[in-house]
This record gives structure tokens, C-alpha cells and sequence, in this order.
């Protein structure tokens, strides 16, 4: 019997941990945590091989402050963002005529959950999220064709959570995990 292939959890990047540093300075900026505390918090940060060391270093820390929602929108043509971009902690994307296209998978996300409000009339849209991500899609509401979207059999749970909502009119919403 073979035992099921492990998939390696994402390495700690510098982006991760720089969120976390600055998590912990507005925390002690708005005194909810001592000096002692926040050198006792900023150790386990540096020194943090795992999400899950970040995570604990973070716990009890209160949420960051909710981004603006941004929205992207166009009349026709296409919409796309891929790379190292920022994504805001709510983004709305409204299409009337075009196909949209949001790569997660490079992107620098800030936030444990990330809301994604489209709203397209016609015109595909297709998200790559990265792989450790959850996605939720329960609040979507197709109406032409239906949605394509595999979760993940061994999910990470170190990633953000990626809730996807609005509405998709006469186009294909296909979601997936990027590769690496």
C-alpha cells in the first residue's frame, strides 16, 4: 500500500513576514500590547521557519484595520492583473462585454480572507489562486453556464481564504490552485 504523496507546505517568504512585523508594531502604536510583549512577539517572528510560528507569534493580536475596497472595472475589452500586485482585502470586478482575468498565485495578499465581488454580464472570467488557498463560492450565482472548480483533496490550511460572490451572466467562471 503507498501512502498518499505529501505536498510540501509554501516556504515563509519575506513578504509574510514583514506583514507580520507590521501587525505587531501597530499593535503596540495603539498600546494593545506592552514593550515586553512586543519584543518577546518580534523574536518569534524573525525567528519563524512556518505560517504556523507567524501565526502564533500573531495570536490574540487584533485584526488589521479592513483595506478600501477597490474595484476594476470596463465596459468591454479585458481585465487583468497577474504578478506581484497588492490585492485589497475586498475587490469588485464589473465587466460588461469583456473576459476577465485574475491571477492570486505571485500576488501579495495581506489579509486571511480576501473578498471577490464580480459582476459580469458576458465574457469568461477565470482566477488562479495560490495553492494554499480555501476558496468559497457559496454567495456565486451563475446563470448561463455553471462553474468550474476542483477543490483541493489535501487542503493547506496555512493560506488566505478566498470567498468569491456576485454574479456571472451569460459567461464561465473557472477557479483553480496554482501549481506552485
Amino acid at each position: 500500500m503507498t501512502s498518499p504523496q505529501e505536498h510540501p507546505l509554501p516556504p515563509l517568504g519575506e513578504d509574510d513576514r514583514e506583514t507580520a512585523l507590521r501587525r505587531l508594531q501597530q499593535a503596540y502604536a495603539e498600546e494593545r500590547i506592552s514593550h515586553k510583549e512586543m519584543d518577546e512577539r518580534l523574536d518569534q517572528v524573525l525567528t519563524a521557519q512556518t505560517h504556523s510560528d507567524l501565526a502564533s507569534a500573531l495570536a490574540s493580536l487584533p485584526e488589521e484595520h479592513p483595506g478600501t475596497t477597490s474595484t476594476i472595472a470596463a465596459a468591454g475589452g479585458r481585465i487583468r492583473r497577474g504578478g506581484a500586485w497588492r490585492v485589497p482585502r475586498t475587490l469588485k470586478v464589473g465587466s460588461a462585454y469583456g473576459r476577465v482575468r485574475l491571477d492570486l498565485s505571485r500576488a501579495i495578499i495581506e489579509y486571511p480572507v480576501v473578498d471577490i465581488e464580480l459582476q459580469l454580464a458576458t465574457g469568461g472570467a477565470a482566477i488562479t489562486v495560490p495553492r494554499d488557498a480555501v476558496v468559497d463560492v457559496e454567495d456565486l450565482r451563475t446563470g448561463w453556464k455553471d462553474l468550474r472548480y476542483k477543490p483541493r483533496r489535501h487542503s493547506l490550511a496555512d493560506g488566505p481564504t478566498i470567498r468569491i460572490s456576485g454574479t456571472m451572466g451569460f459567461g464561465r467562471l473557472r477557479i483553480r490552485h496554482a501549481w506552485r
